[in-house]
């Protein structure tokens, strides 16, 4: 049996970017204490999740990747021998900005990005203003811990994309989110357990939590927490976090099932990508 000790954090916005990123560098700390192998944050997990409003002044919280934090963050990963997946706001050049998630190695290698392909423009969700989509596919990633694949928060809504992850090897993916109430509350519950019994695979899926109201006043939204990992049968492992307040939350994660789920159920044999050709199809 090969146990991976997996590590996922919910937690709201402090008021500045320098103790948001601490914040982040203890949630690490208290991680390897308790023996995590990988661990990754919410999404956008430096600043607030400014989509909320379209105001250029948050462009100033993008920076290369890699750059200072995946540096500041390789140091971490290399000191706790911990893999760690960070969701950050990317600037390749000024005026062409990704969300954007980096993965490092136990070791500290900075292995490679995921940029997120969906970006949403509905209200309080004007990623449009924010993000151009992604351009680099669905790569996955071999860490010392197995083969990992990123999507991003409204990626999670399309399926292919779940499905090319499995289809590129993915083992576990990481799903960082800032998901508030309304639409999405049932397909939270769904989606994630859905995409990893569709395709053997464990996905992790933390989220913020709690209002932003030290940076939006009134407009601030809710974020509902409720972190969690699905199992490759699309059971949870363990409890959900917490639906108000910031949580490390520490899931021992069988990578047998893998094998288990997919032998059980042969999607991968039986799918049939002739009679899919609508799909892509724009």
């Amino acid at each position: 049996m090969t146990i991976i000790r997996t590590a996922l954090t919910q937690t709201t916005w402090t008021g500045d970017e320098e103790s948001m990123v601490a914040k982040h560098e203890e949630f690490v700390r208290k991680a390897a204490a308790e023996g995590a192998q990988i661990i990754c944050f919410q999404e956008l997990f430096h600043g607030p999740y400014f989509g909320i409003v379209q105001d250029n002044k948050y462009y100033d919280y993008a920076q290369k990747v890699p750059g200072p934090l995946t540096e500041r963050f390789s140091k971490l990963a290399a000191e706790h021998n911990m893999v760690i997946i960070l969701p950050i706001y990317e600037e390749e050049q000024p005026g062409v900005l990704y969300n954007t998630a980096a993965v490092i190695d136990a070791d500290g290698t900075y292995l490679g990005k995921y940029r997120k392909n969906h970006i949403p423009h509905v209200e309080k969700f004007w990623e449009k203003f924010y993000f151009r989509p992604g351009n680099m596919g669905w790569p996955v990633f071999d860490t010392a811990v197995g083969t990992v694949g990123v999507t991003i928060c409204y990626d999670r809504h399309f399926p292919e994309g779940w499905r090319v992850l499995g289809l590129n090897g993915a083992q576990i993916v990481f799903n960082p989110n800032a998901s508030k109430p309304g639409l999405s509350n049932r397909l939270w519950e769904l989606e994630q357990p859905t995409a990893a019994a569709a395709n053997g695979y464990y996905v992790v899926v933390p989220n913020r939590v709690g209002s932003e109201t030290n940076e939006f006043g009134d407009e601030a939204v809710d974020f509902y927490g409720t972190s969690y990992v699905a199992d490759p049968q699309g059971n949870y492992v363990g409890e959900l976090g917490d639906r108000h307040n910031e949580e490390l939350l520490i899931r021992d994660l069988d990578m047998d099932l893998v094998r288990t789920a997919r032998n059980n159920w042969q999607f991968y044999r039986d799918r049939r990508p002739d009679a899919y050709t609508p799909i892509t199809n724009p």
